[in-house]
């Protein structure tokens, strides 16, 4: 396909995300088995198209005075592609299977308009009811912070210890542009690539199905390491999910001791066992019912609460969620996160810790969850970690440098430490 049929089939696609309000991902597999003779690298090209016309959704419709599907999609290409409208111009025409041009006045406000004299909440590109939770929690930082979570995320890789070693995973992956990772022991990263660039299939190479690494954020590699999970430990994965932490402190643990994972969405919770049979992991426990950890109260050394939230720290993978968000679905987060802190502290034995993990950006969902929690009667027998001396002895020597924004608690974002958004508390149990 050439440009204008890519162009045509991202606008189709932005129209179907928009009036049925569905999952980027669903719309594009639909449009693919109605269109099968698109190519891979077409696929490929109208899914960045879509994905950077709605990470930039609220700017490009401000530069272009125009929200409509047609007009973000010629705004990616406009400002994120580096082509110039006359250029697109003349590469759409003759062109039958290109969109219709665009109006004159479309074109005429993109000439003439200056991003600058924007509304903040457009120049970051973030729903305008979240602008003040992210001045909260970044103060002078927060447009540059909003502005990283705009950008296309890397492809990041968990090495799997437990059968290779980075060394090896790089080398099986060397034509894939793999590197290693800044941060994390464990990881690797494959850059995003700009423009129609796809990302390799890394899940498609022999490497993977061999077991010797996991598909994971840098991010979600960082907070598991900090649980500092040890051979021998009994753990609880509390909200284990698809099990990518679940398996990273198997890995640490190099299957000695006991790692339970619990889950109460069995479809979530699903993916969890074949992924354990590939990496070899043979210390899990996997519980899709409560009542599978009846009796272990007390008894684990660390307790893992990777909670329910808005996601706003994974903006980059998923920018349509950013524009389905309301503050109904936070306030219904924060009551969710009240009640796992609770439940999972139940479990965390005198002398344990417990770790309490959101990938969301929002203070409500983080410092104001925990300051919560250390009010309340399950929280009192807790007591916050010195989380800035354990960031330097977990990890010496790194130069990025995340936030702390109270005791016991470090945030991670896109701009500071080049990951997904994470929040990360630990809280000792008193002896």
């Amino acid at each position: 396909m050439r440009i204008g049929g890519r162009l045509a089939g991202a606008i189709e696609i932005l129209a179907d995300v928009e009036e049925r309000r569905r999952p980027i991902a669903s719309a594009l597999k639909d449009w693919g088995t109605a269109h099968r003779f698109a190519g891979s690298g077409d696929r490929a090209a109208i899914g960045n198209i879509v994905y950077d016309a709605l990470r930039l959704k609220l700017s490009h419709a401000f530069m272009m005075d125009d929200d409509s599907p047609a007009a973000l999609a010629h705004a990616v290409l406009f400002r994120q592609w580096g082509i110039a409208p006359e250029a697109l111009a003349e590469r759409l025409d003759g062109d039958k299977f290109a969109p219709e041009p665009l109006p004159e006045a479309t074109l005429a406000a993109f000439a003439s308009r200056d991003l600058a004299d924007a509304p903040d909440a457009v120049r970051g590109d973030l729903p305008e009811w979240i602008l003040p939770s992210f001045r909260e929690n970044f103060a002078e930082d927060w447009l540059g912070e909003a502005e990283a979570l705009n950008l296309r995320p890397p492809l990041d890789l968990r090495v799997n210890t437990l059968k290779a070693t980075r060394e090896k995973v790089l080398k099986a992956l060397s034509r894939s542009g793999a590197a290693a990772g800044a941060i994390a022991p464990e990881a690797i990263r494959i850059p995003p690539g700009s423009g129609p660039d796809r990302l390799p299939n890394v899940t498609a190479e022999l490497s993977f199905q061999k077991g010797w690494f996991e598909v994971q954020d840098q991010g979600s590699q960082i907070v598991s390491k900090m649980v500092g999970a040890k051979a021998g430990d009994q753990v609880l994965d509390f909200c284990a999910g698809g099990g990518g932490k679940t398996l990273a402190l198997a890995a640490a643990m190099d299957n000695a001791g006991q790692v339970h994972a619990y889950d109460a969405d069995r479809t979530r919770l699903a993916p969890i066992i074949e992924r354990l049979k590939r990496a070899g992991t043979r210390n899990v426990q996997v519980h899709d019912a409560l009542e599978g950890l009846s009796g272990l109260e007390e008894r684990f050394d660390r307790v893992l609460v990777d909670a329910p939230c808005t996601g706003t720290g994974t903006w980059r993978r998923r920018p349509d969620i950013k524009w389905r968000l309301s503050e109904k679905n936070l306030e219904e987060r924060m009551a969710q996160q009240a009640e796992v802190l609770a439940e999972a502290s139940r479990f965390v034995k005198p002398g344990g810790q417990l770790v309490y993990v959101t990938c969301s950006l929002l203070p409500e969902e983080n410092q104001g969850r925990i300051a919560g929690f250390l009010a309340s009667d399950a929280g009192s027998a807790f007591e916050p970690v010195d989380m800035e001396t354990m960031w330097s002895t977990t990890f010496p020597g790194i130069e990025a440098r995340p936030y702390f924004p109270v005791r016991g608690a470090v945030t991670l974002t896109p701009a500071a430490t080049g990951t997904d958004g994470f929040f990360c508390a630990i809280l000792d149990r008193k002896a």
